[in-house]
């Protein structure tokens, strides 16, 4: 059975492969198919899509967009079958990084006062050009001995309600989801077991994000159990919606996590694909 895996992530944002390497390893993986699907970008599309065609697999542009839904929870939303010569998804992505951008400096102002040695150019002197998400702050923090781990990071500095955290604003579910339909796109809402929401907020959620345009819901991921794949595709077919998933790949960002496999468990029938492409 051929499978793939539909979330992604490479240098272009907080993982640590190429987009070429990320290619590498889902051809060596033995995947079909694979979007990469970084997060509020598309400029490793290129390289990942002439990568791809060398090693005779399929690419899918993708993308992966953050929106705050209800006030303070953050979702995600992952769009794929995108364009990334379109010169209007290209504005809307920089106005998405520039608030991105304005967070990472207030939570970079929240290290400084803590008496961490940081700062944007430093932190870009370590993570070059990538959109700068909470990993490669967890990153930096890391590799400059302030902790031992991006666990430990996240744990105690970079979760909501931790020290250093800042909420997410100004970018709504509307706008996500709208942004990738507009450009042909497919707009599936990710992960939907890890937002902490009840099973009648969570099907609020669904109704409100179907009503801009969304097409389905990650049905498989690398931390489900079997009881939660089920679950999650009894969900997405109730609500009419199609099945997608992938693993979530970072690399060594998230060692245990591998591309195609999860955390070892993770099959995506090459099927899905078909019945998600616009």
């Amino acid at each position: 059975m051929k499978q793939i895996d539909l979330h992604t992530h490479s240098k272009a944002s907080d993982g640590s492969c190429t987009p070429t390497e990320v290619m590498e390893a889902a051809a060596a993986a033995g995947l079909a198919a694979v979007a990469l699907t970084d997060h509020d970008t598309m400029k490793g599309i290129p390289e990942a899509l002439e990568a791809a065609k060398k090693l005779n697999i399929e690419c899918i542009p993708g993308i992966e967009l953050s929106a705050v839904y209800g006030g303070d929870r953050e979702i995600h939303i992952v769009g794929l079958f995108l364009d990334p010569k379109d010169p209007l998804l290209a504005q809307r992505l920089d106005a998405f990084q520039q608030i991105r951008e304005e967070r990472n400096l207030r939570m970079i102002a929240k290290m400084q006062a803590a008496g961490v040695d940081i700062s944007m150019k430093k932190l870009r002197a370590l993570e070059g050009d990538a959109v700068i998400t909470r990993a490669n702050l967890a990153h930096y923090l890391v590799y400059t001995g302030y902790a031992a781990s991006i666990k430990e990071v996240f744990d105690k500095y970079l979760s909501p309600g931790m020290p250093f955290y800042v909420p997410k604003t100004g970018v709504t579910p509307k706008d996500a989801v709208r942004t990738i339909c507009d450009d042909g796109g497919v707009a599936i809402l990710a992960h939907p077991l890890l937002y902490g929401f009840t099973p009648a907020q969570l099907d609020t959620c669904i109704e409100d994000l179907k009503s801009y345009g969304l097409r389905g819901i990650e049905t498989y991921y690398s931390t489900y159990s079997p009881a939660d794949e089920r679950n999650m595709k009894r969900l997405a077919d109730r609500h009419q919606l199609l099945w997608s998933g992938g693993s979530d790949f970072h690399g060594s960002v998230k060692p245990h996590i591998r591309i195609g496999k999860g955390i070892g468990n993770l099959v995506i029938p090459y099927d899905v694909l078909e019945k998600l492409r616009p």
